[in-house]
């Protein structure tokens, strides 16, 4: 036997296989679908259904800090210490708990923002050199032209990205200022 009868013998028997595995499927199909209307005439109430208008939003939990890192949940108090406590004393207003964590907190969080952005700047930036390198190589004008519109488009969302970063350069500057008038010690701002 050569190898083309081999070829014909094995492509025979596969479609003769293929053949066989559809056709019992298509009769389960079929079957699985009656099944399925019978089952359907059967229920009695209707089925209700959950969407996310039914859902409470809940706003997605901090993950929990190690004991020791900033931003750490202090120590639950000890009975000596609850004792010790002013029984008539309110609470501190968030506004006047202005503590290490508050400011560790709120720098932190300006810095991973300018961070953010600046990224997203270089990023930007590696996008207009593809566009502009894809400009020049291209000789269909139709393509030159959609090429071109694109470029502008991502230029103008890189000037605004550059005003948002001297936006959060200053932000940090005026968080730094503010914590220098109100005596914060300068490894709180680190």
């Amino acid at each position: 036997m050569t190898n083309n009868q081999r070829a014909r013998v094995v492509l025979i028997a596969a479609a003769a296989i293929i053949a066989s595995v559809l056709s019992a499927s298509a009769q389960s199909l079929g079957d699985l679908a009656r099944q399925e209307a019978a089952r359907r005439k059967d229920v009695k109430a209707p089925v209700k259904t959950f969407t996310n208008d039914n859902l409470k939003s809940v706003p997605p939990a901090a993950p929990p800090a190690a004991p020791g890192e900033p931003g750490a949940q202090p120590a639950a108090p000890t009975e000596a210490a609850q004792g010790e406590a002013a029984p008539g004393k309110p609470p501190e207003s968030t506004e006047t708990a202005k503590d290490e964590d508050y400011w560790r907190k709120r720098i932190g969080d300006a810095r991973q923002a300018r961070d953010r952005n600046a990224m997203l700047l270089e990023a930007v930036q590696t996008r207009i050199n593809s566009l502009t390198t894809d400009f020049y190589a291209r000789d269909d004008p139709y393509r030159r032209a959609q090429i071109g519109v694109e470029r502008r488009n991502t230029l103008e969302e890189l000037e605004r990205m550059k005003a948002d970063q001297v936006a959060l350069e200053k932000a940090i500057a005026d968080i730094e200022e503010e914590a220098r008038r109100a005596n914060v010690p300068a490894g709180w701002l680190r």
